[in-house]
């Protein structure tokens, strides 16, 4: 259902709403596996996290991960409680179909190491007032999940027991969609009045009549990268003093942290080390499906890119990649990868 504007009275629905603050949102919950060191590498080394700390402790972002179910669920079935989906079915039935992850907050009291068992629950927390968003009019709902931990020998095995390690707060939006704007239909055309010679038309240049793409958004700490594009050169940053290279372009060094460095000319070489395909949300400067690809260039950095010159299907993870410049309008200039088959 696409609505503007909720059928239901707003004061009545949001008093009904707010009636689920404090209530469980989940209980009993348990991670499907303990915290465990081929889980933490195989996440660094997707973060390109080399943290010496790493596997003895686990990274502090993946608390989430340890309470998570996986594709196929927990074992025990969902610890999600009824209050939940009650709630979610109320917003359901006032047009508040449409659900988006907005933002997530956690706090971490004590690392997690390998062997504690992870156990869980979760309250609602909030429920907003009435909302108007570009996506439509909803209400954002937050939950606050605790996360503990026990040992292999019980202690803390139960949700409820055991140290509570952090907490992760998740905020979601529920709203109806607004309507789709209406495009404007176009003006009848006028023929030229017979006794004057109508005057050549000039046909609209392909970019007056395409949405530009966002504006990148250059500031001191990076206004040396887009210096560099302007001369078609991709820069990089190397640390003076231990001679990290990095990018994106940061004031100090993740490895040292000094504040000591200089740009550098990168070869323009990489390979395709992970990609996704675009299909939604549709955005008016593009044409989905498209790929977007991570980058990892010859001088062991890595970045965002487009690919250009295969086919979205045909981009797959080690495909070698060589620097070009794309002339997206008048204005941007970006640089991309363009990609070959095998």
């Amino acid at each position: 259902m696409t609505r503007d504007d909720l059928d239901i009275d707003p004061d009545e629905l949001y008093g009904r709403l707010k009636a689920y603050e404090g209530r469980t949102a989940a209980s009993g919950g348990a991670g499907r596996d303990p915290v465990n060191e081929p889980m933490i590498r195989h996440w660094c080394e997707a973060m390109g996290d080399t943290n010496p700390a790493y596997p003895a402790v686990a990274p502090p972002t993946m608390l989430q991960a340890w309470t998570m179910g996986g594709l196929a669920g927990h074992p025990g079935g969902s610890a999600r409680s009824e209050a939940y989906d009650e709630l979610l079915a109320l917003l359901d039935d006032a047009g508040c179909t449409s659900v988006v992850a907005t933002d997530c907050e956690q706090e971490y009291l004590r690392p997690l190491r390998p062997g504690d068992l992870v156990t869980f629950d979760a309250v609602i927390e909030s429920v907003s007032p009435r909302k108007a968003t570009k996506l439509g009019t909803g209400y954002f709902v937050t939950t606050r999940m605790n996360v503990r931990a026990g040992d292999r020998d019980g202690v803390g095995d139960r949700a409820g027991d055991g140290e509570l390690v952090g907490t992760h707060r998740f905020r979601i939006l529920k709203y109806a969609p607004a309507r789709p704007k209406k495009a404007a239909e176009p003006e009848p055309t006028r023929k030229p009045e017979p006794t004057r010679k109508p005057e050549p038309t000039r046909k609209p240049e392909p970019a007056a009549d395409r949405p530009r793409r966002p504006r990148p958004v250059i500031n001191h700490d990076n206004a040396g990268f887009w210096e560099g594009v302007a001369r078609h050169q991709l820069l990089i940053q190397r640390c003076l003093d231990c001679a990290t290279p990095r990018f994106p372009w940061l004031p100090g060094c993740g490895a040292c942290g000094s504040q000591r460095w200089e740009a550098c000319e990168a070869s323009g070489a990489g390979t395709v080390f992970s990609y996704v395909v675009m299909h939604h949300p549709s955005f008016p400067a593009f044409d989905p499906p498209y790929a977007v690809a991570l980058i990892e260039l010859a001088e062991g950095v890595r970045m965002v890119s487009d690919i250009t010159g295969v086919p979205y299907d045909k981009v797959r993870i080690g495909m070698p990649v060589e620097l070009e410049f794309l002339r997206v309008d008048e204005e941007l200039e970006l640089p991309v990868f363009r990609g070959a088959e095998a």
